[in-house]
């Protein structure tokens, strides 16, 4: 199963602040996962189609 990153912990690996992680969310530019309590989880495989875009 796939690691499920906080959107701090992603913002951290990117070296970017929260609320742009929650703008790109919003933005639709990576994908979250929202969980049963209302919380956001970033997959690590959309963190790498940002480190890694196709080309």
């Amino acid at each position: 199963m796939e690691k499920l990153l906080k959107p701090s912990e992603a913002a951290e690996i990117l070296s970017l602040r929260k609320l742009t992680i929650y703008r790109w969310i919003k933005a639709g530019k990576i994908k979250a996962v929202r969980l049963p309590d209302g919380r956001l989880r970033v997959a690590e495989s959309e963190l790498e189609k940002i480190v890694k875009p196709e080309q």
